[in-house]
């Protein structure tokens, strides 16, 4: 039997490449921690961000231009992708989710993120006019079902909607990120392109700052950790280089061993890291209505993606994409 299809070297791929997609989630789900202990220091969200991508975007600066090897010109082709990657994917994103973290607890401002999957599907259904298969319409009526709890309309947890606002608009950036990363490019590798959407987010956020649009608020002052204070510097050099740097590398490598498909959808599970490192490092817990709503979330993306991958899976073999083709990789959020 050949190696490619030895079930023994199938299932030690799997379980390294899920592995690898359970610890960038993890380190993902350190971003709402780190931000939000820097933003109660005295930092502004556009701030925190835009010390996030350049230090992110420096870091990643060296494996990426070892990826181009000297050409140049997969950049310059691909400058559209490039730009507005890292204009919404990267920097409007950051942006508005740190805007919501700076009004919600972490988990409730990613959950109302994760809702970008169930837009997509709404967008689709009104732009084709045709109704989503079963699957996914169950699953878009439980994530929505799940807003509602998630919303917590009866009161009995205190919601800011300016920061609900902050939170669907970074859910929205999302659903547009998702798109612009499904094209199949095959002239850029993912690392350039994480690298140079990190610098173009960057070089935007630092823009809006310079002419006023943005606020820009610094501080040295410690920050608090769960049990710790810390000095600014370690809870921004986790979000720099945990939470973004290791998050995107380990994030390419989850996707290279699993494939996009199965590798998005173990990346689900940042929710969940989300709010055990919120609890663990910031007390937050969201309340139990509120932790339901986020199951219900989460379970509606879930009906969705399993739809996804059942549709794929009814491909016929002659259509489908050759099996070097089957781990194409897309950038991690």
């Amino acid at each position: 039997m050949p190696a490619a299809l030895n079930p023994a070297a199938t299932r030690g791929l799997l379980g390294s490449g899920l592995g690898i997609a359970l610890f960038s989630s993890a380190v993902f789900g350190l971003s709402g921690s780190f931000a939000k202990a820097l933003l109660e220091s005295g930092w502004s969200p556009g701030a925190a961000v835009a010390a996030r991508l350049t230090g992110a975007a420096l870091v990643l600066a060296v494996p990426a231009g070892l990826a181009l090897r000297g050409r140049w010109h997969q950049v310059r082709d691909n400058w559209v992708t490039i730009l507005l990657f890292g204009l919404i994917g990267v920097a409007a994103c950051q942006l508005f989710y740190f805007n919501a973290v700076e009004r919600l607890s972490v988990g409730v401002a990613l959950l109302l993120e994760y809702l970008a999957p169930v837009l997509i599907v709404l967008w689709l259904w009104v732009a084709s006019r045709k109704r989503p298969r079963v699957l996914t319409f169950a699953g878009t009526l439980l994530s929505l079902a799940g807003l509602v709890l998630v919303l917590d309309l009866t009161g009995a947890v205190k919601i800011d909607f300016v920061g609900v606002l902050w939170g669907m608009a970074a859910a929205v950036c999302l659903a547009i990120y998702f798109f612009i990363t499904a094209k199949e490019n095959d002239s850029l590798p993912p690392i350039v392109l994480a690298s140079a959407g990190l610098l173009v987010g960057a070089v935007v956020i630092w823009l809006a700052g310079a002419t006023g649009l943005l606020p820009m608020a610094f501080s040295t002052a410690d920050t608090r950790l769960g049990p710790w204070i810390a000095p600014w510097w370690a809870a921004l050099g986790g979000l720099v280089i945990l939470a973004t740097v290791l998050a995107y590398v380990s994030g390419i490598m989850a996707a290279r061993a699993l494939g996009s498909k199965v590798a998005s959808f173990v990346s689900l599970t940042e929710v969940l890291f989300a709010v055990l490192w919120a609890w663990l490092l910031l007390g937050e817990l969201p309340g139990a209505i509120q932790l339901l709503g986020g199951l219900l979330i989460v379970g509606g993306v879930v009906l969705v993606r399993l739809d996804e991958l059942r549709s794929s899976a009814a491909v016929p073999a002659a259509a489908a994409a050759p099996l070097g083709h089957a781990n194409d990789v897309e950038p991690v959020p």
